[in-house]
């Protein structure tokens, strides 16, 4: 099942899988699937590569878009909402000085799993967009994405959970 909706300053997507919410919990917390999950080819691998397990957890990724100045650059996502096995979220910005100092646009990814049984879960993946100051809506177009890019992903998540039978333990 699929759905997909949009209001104002946000878009969302659900799917519901015939897997353990503990499962795909587990694999949202591993930067080394993001590049599986994403749809737009844009995530390309962690820099970070060590388990989320905190909020205030930094997590960088390298990341590449055409319309980027010579399309690599590097996110730094902050995980906001960690409930394991129940949400996961984190919002996304960057190094513009390359000292440590992060700065954030105001939007954010979250992840809702909802469990219906023992092994069966609803999974809503959210992108919001509602923090995000006029400044930069002048020069980005929210979404960024095409419309199907959440459902797309929530395919992915739910393809590699379907592979991926236990959490990675090792560190990074």
């Amino acid at each position: 099942m699929n759905a997909h909706e949009v209001e104002q300053d946000q878009v969302s997507a659900a799917l519901t899988v015939a897997l353990p919410a503990e499962r795909v919990f587990a694999v949202l917390a591993d930067p080394t699937a993001h590049p599986t999950i994403d749809g737009t080819g844009w995530v390309q691998q962690p820099v970070d590569r060590a388990p989320l397990t905190e909020v205030g957890q930094i997590f960088r990724m390298d990341m590449y878009h055409p319309d980027a100045r010579d399309g690599d650059y590097q996110v730094a996502n902050e995980v906001h909402v960690l409930d394991a096995p129940r949400a996961i979220g984190w919002m996304t910005g960057h190094d513009p000085g390359g000292d440590g100092r992060l700065e954030f646009g105001g939007w954010f990814w979250r992840y809702d799993l909802s469990p219906l049984g023992p092994s069966t879960t609803k999974i809503t993946l959210t992108y919001d967009w509602s923090a995000v100051p006029g400044t930069i809506r002048e020069y980005l177009h929210f979404p960024p994405f095409a419309p199907d890019h959440l459902a797309n992903s929530l395919h992915h998540l739910a393809d590699l959970a379907t592979r991926t039978p236990h959490a990675r333990t090792d560190p990074g």
